[in-house]
């Protein structure tokens, strides 16, 4: 990974529970913030989040499992080893908090619930799949792409039938809908991409298994949690899911952020470093600036127990 700017770049590992290693880089001084990315991303992606953040934090970007800095997904990968990778890059680096962002919400939000690790938590629009909402049925058309070697035709497989496309794309034959997306996505992005389409493959299926009835797994979380969502992303990833995780997860807040889609943390960073370092404290009240930022607080002690790309 390299970083834009001024800020030196330190790279390091932390090798997880099963042996593997997993790679981040940090920079930036102060409490440590662990950034948890999402689906077809490395963490490369969130640098320039991590700059702006680094002011304010000394942050640690992860390279989840299956990136380049990091090891391989073993067979039965699993959201088990997901947060056992997050816990080593914590214990590693001391930090306490964490940004995650799509599939790195969830995994930021099912380690916190399971483990009092964390004090602070920033999510925006976690891959959380609750009633059926977000489609799964596109996977074995795609996978079955990807084992021929159709690596465009897979993606677009997902594009179209992931449930996000815009509905001209949605609904446009899949011959059509290929070189729409060659023309789209930069070869720069494709080439980020693309060594992760079978991760792509086995986060999207751990979400799958995840699928609940409702969020109220979530509310054994003991971490200040901030719950951020676009105004531009659908509904069912942003606001909605939100604001349903806020009213189970105890010391909890929402911010909707105007004009942002799902993919903000990664073009649009400098909005989400002013979400997360304006509420950074939510022993306090939320600060202003922050078009229609909620609060909510949930008197009830946790138990003791602990044409976007890939979205959600």
């Amino acid at each position: 990974m390299t970083a834009g700017g001024s800020e030196r770049l330190r790279e390091a590992s932390a090798i997880s529970g099963d042996g593997t290693p997993i790679g981040y880089c940090s920079l930036g001084e102060g409490p440590g913030l662990v950034v948890v990315g999402g689906v077809l991303s490395s963490g490369s992606e969130y640098l320039a989040l991590a700059q702006l953040l680094a002011q304010d934090f000394a942050v640690h970007v992860m390279d989840r499992r299956g990136r380049s800095r990091s090891g391989p997904q073993r067979p039965g990968h699993s959201i088990d080893a997901e947060c056992a990778d997050l816990i080593a890059v914590a214990q590693s680096t001391g930090a306490t908090a964490v940004f995650g962002h799509s599939f790195g919400g969830l995994v930021a939000l099912e380690t916190a619930r399971r483990l009092p690790a964390f004090d602070q938590l920033f999510i925006y629009e976690p891959g959380v799949p609750l009633r059926g909402q977000f489609r799964f049925n596109w996977l074995d058309g795609y996978q079955q792409r990807l084992e021929s070697g159709d690596r465009r035709g897979a993606f677009a497989w997902m594009v179209k039938h992931n449930g996000f496309a815009p509905r001209p794309l949605a609904v446009m034959p899949l011959t059509y809908v290929r070189p729409v997306l060659r023309l789209a996505i930069r070869r720069r992005q494709w080439t980020s991409m693309e060594p992760l389409l079978e991760a792509n493959l086995v986060e999207h299926r751990i979400e799958a298994a995840l699928d609940a009835p409702s969020a109220e797994r979530f509310s054994t979380i003991t971490a200040r949690t901030v719950l951020m969502g676009g105004t531009k992303s659908p509904t069912v990833i942003s606001q909605q899911l939100v604001t349903e995780l806020a009213q189970v997860i105890p010391n909890s807040a929402v911010a909707i952020l105007p004009g942002l889609d799902h993919l903000a943390p990664q073009h649009q960073p400098s909005q989400i470093a002013t979400a997360i370092v304006a509420n950074r404290d939510l022993l306090q009240p939320v600060r202003s600036g922050l078009p229609r930022t909620t609060r909510f607080t949930n008197p009830t002690s946790p138990t003791d127990s602990p044409p976007q790309p890939g979205s959600p």
